[in-house]
């Protein structure tokens, strides 16, 4: 319970990286924490994941998502295991595809403590997993959710709100009464011209907003996706190439098959075989078109989406892929190419300078894609550096979040400042242009906050 008087906001996470959301609210001996992401990329934050949570999971009387990405949603199961006992509140979409996200990210930790242990490239003698499966199934049967656009009290004094975000299936921007006031997290807010999302909602203003600045220090291009799509898949694909594309299984391989799809039924690039090699993906656009209220897609789209796609779903068959030439067309996960099964694609195809990896959306520092994108030619894989010669395309429309001026744009619609604003989730060179972007064009009061930082509301 809180020791603090009055009501807190304090910052557990995404302070000064793009990753591990976690924000802790408190008043009145209620505690909610918002957001319960994973941290990735650098070494540094990924041990983070390892240390013990700021504050016993015990006192926490229930954990409100923003969506499903493992970098909001991806340390649930550890803080259930560690003795959690409330409720996990979000969207019925976002509970849905934490359904397949979290029990896949266990799987894959699990995989990879196994593979570390077996080929001793861990500093472990017995390397384990940040949790399990186990975990994962005991966690999703805290999972309640809520309809958007409705207060429900969480805990006691505070009610929260679901206020369509954009950016992917069940995303929300949250809305939380606590204390007298209003504290309106951003979550990720999705593009205005998302192709496959509709727009977030209109900023309705609050006494304290606390943004996400992914994309804080730039703006997206007015590249059209497909025209971007276009030429490098007919360059490749014309010369007999595999086409590998990293993206993550939620969001970005809808939004790649969709266009896929519509570029091969105009003929502008050769068809191909396509192989969706993610279940997971598989799954979640199954899950996008039940929820066809929340996107711009005709359910006739999603038909010819499944109809390009051989959908990959056992381990053999992924596998039985690498010994197969081109061209033809991967697409798998994980998105920053942190696991699963795009690393052996890799591995298979990255050294043939005939292939071409395709970086489809955000790379957070300290991930492969980040440095396939800054240019470097050997990545780390499996214990072993695996040189890269395929041609490295860094896409440039893919982005499934809001750029700087969409942001600014978006906080414009505030009937009034609020008294705060937290710039948060976001690189520090992004978070701090986004910031001075605040204060000098809408003179709002605007800062970064610290790792850990308690500020009262």
């Amino acid at each position: 319970m809180s020791t603090t008087s009055g009501s807190t906001l304090r910052f557990l996470g995404a302070t000064g990286t793009v990753t591990g959301s976690r924000y802790l609210l408190e008043s009145g001996g209620s505690r909610v924490l918002v957001d319960c992401g994973l941290f990735q990329g650098y070494k540094e934050l990924r041990e983070r994941n390892r240390e013990e949570f700021p504050v016993d999971p015990a006192t926490i009387d229930a954990v409100v998502l923003s969506h499903a990405h493992l970098d909001h949603s991806g340390y649930v199961p550890a803080l259930v295991r560690d003795g959690f006992k409330g409720n996990i509140i979000t969207s019925e979409g976002t509970a849905e595809l934490c359904s397949l996200l979290l029990p896949d990210s266990a799987h894959l930790l699990e995989e990879e403590a196994e593979r570390a242990g077996r080929k001793g490239y861990s500093t472990h003698a017995h390397p384990l997993p940040l949790y399990t499966a186990d975990d994962a199934e005991l966690a999703l049967s805290r999972f309640r959710t809520a309809p958007f656009d409705t207060a429900i009290e969480v805990a006691p004094g505070v009610r929260v709100t679901f206020v369509p975000a954009g950016h992917i299936l069940g995303a929300s921007q949250v809305r939380v009464e606590i204390g007298g006031k209003t504290v309106h997290f951003t979550g990720d807010l999705g593009r205005a011209d998302d192709p496959l999302m509709l727009p977030p909602r209109e900023f309705a203003g609050a006494d304290v907003l606390v943004t996400e600045s992914t994309y804080g220090d730039r703006a997206h291009p007015h590249v059209d996706p497909m025209a971007e799509l276009q030429p490098v898949l007919s360059r490749v694909l014309g010369r007999g190439g595999v086409v590998v594309i990293p993206a993550f299984a939620v969001g970005r391989s809808q939004a790649l098959l969709l266009h896929i799809s519509r570029l091969m039924n105009a003929g502008s690039i050769p068809t191909v075989p396509v192989y969706l090699n993610s279940p997971m993906a598989v799954n979640a656009t199954h899950m996008y078109e039940a929820h066809r209220e929340e996107h711009r897609v005709e359910g006739s789209e999603f038909i010819e989406m499944y109809d390009i796609a051989h959908l990959v779903k056992t381990v053999d068959e992924s596998k039985a892929l690498n010994e197969r030439h081109g061209p033809m067309i991967i697409v798998a996960a994980s998105g920053m190419m942190t696991g699963g099964r795009i690393l052996h694609h890799v591995v298979a195809f990255g050294q043939d300078e005939k292939n071409a990896i395709l970086l489809s959306g955000y790379q957070a520092g300290g991930t492969r894609g980040a440095y396939l994108a800054a240019g470097e030619r050997s990545l780390r894989i499996f214990g072993a550096d695996v040189p890269i010669r395929a041609e490295v395309v860094a896409l440039a429309s893919m982005s499934g979040h809001a750029d700087a001026d969409q942001i600014i744009e978006w906080m414009r619609h505030a009937p009034t400042p609020p008294a705060q604003t937290f710039v948060t989730h976001g690189e520090p060179a992004a978070s701090d242009r986004l910031r001075q972007r605040i204060a000098n064009e809408l003179h709002w009061n605007a800062r970064v906050p610290h790792p850990g930082e308690e500020v009262a509301l």
